[in-house]
């Protein structure tokens, strides 16, 4: 299925935060839902491919990671791209981020030159539009459009726009794209990265967390958390 999606690549490494030992390993299936989801964003609706989350900005795993901590309830709520398994906390106060979350995870840098999907350009909202009409129709919406593709749910929407883009194919039959370039809705200036299974990541570096990472810091205070 060939598409008519606006083509991007990372111009630099990606950051991820995921659990130990390994920030870049593919979520375990015993993890996922009766749907075959992670009940995130830009997961495979058929439960066939895994997806990990990435940024182009390093600041942007932390924020997208402990936005779920935040006071609010109906923030709080809402799963934001990251790890599935962040449900451990239940019972953490809101506003705060235990200790013990920063000791199980590890800053992963990464590189990918594959090219994905940037679906927030207007070439690719027309595209998208067009193609997925019956899918907006049927989830109550009247509209495909930078919002559309921004909002916390439906989530099956978001992850029916995955799968378009994981069938979308070259001349060749080969796999178009990686996977799929987006916005991070806490924040036009964060880049984030729905990366495909399988993936031909170039690893470069994981690093443990510290409490004084100025970029953890700058998240906590921006978000409203601290520490416990």
């Amino acid at each position: 299925m060939s598409c008519t999606l606006t083509p991007a690549r990372p111009d630099g490494a990606l950051y991820r935060l995921g659990r130990r030992p390994d920030p870049w390993a593919w979520p375990d299936w015993s993890h996922a839902s009766e749907r075959g989801t992670f009940d995130n964003r830009f997961d495979d609706p058929r439960g066939e491919y895994r997806v990990l989350y990435a940024s182009s900005q390093r600041s942007a795993p932390f924020l997208e990671t402990l936005a779920r901590f935040r006071p609010d309830p109906a923030i709080a709520a809402v799963q934001i791209e990251g790890d599935e398994r962040d449900k451990d906390f239940p019972t953490v106060a809101a506003g705060t981020v235990p200790r013990t979350w920063l000791d199980q995870r590890v800053l992963g840098t990464a590189l990918c030159a594959a090219e994905f999907a940037d679906i927030g350009t207007a070439v690719s909202l027309a595209h998208l539009r067009d193609a997925l009409a019956a899918e907006v129709l049927k989830h109550g919406l009247d509209e495909l459009d930078a919002a559309t593709i921004r909002l916390r749910a439906p989530r099956e929407l978001t992850q029916a726009i995955s799968r378009y883009v994981y069938e979308c194919t070259r001349e060749d039959g080969e796999r178009a794209f990686q996977g799929i370039r987006y916005r991070s809705r806490l924040g036009d200036n964060l880049t984030n990265w729905a990366i495909c299974e399988p993936a031909d990541l170039g690893v470069l570096e994981d690093k443990e967390l510290r409490e004084d990472d100025p970029d953890l810091l700058g998240a906590l205070e921006i978000l409203g958390l601290r520490l416990v």
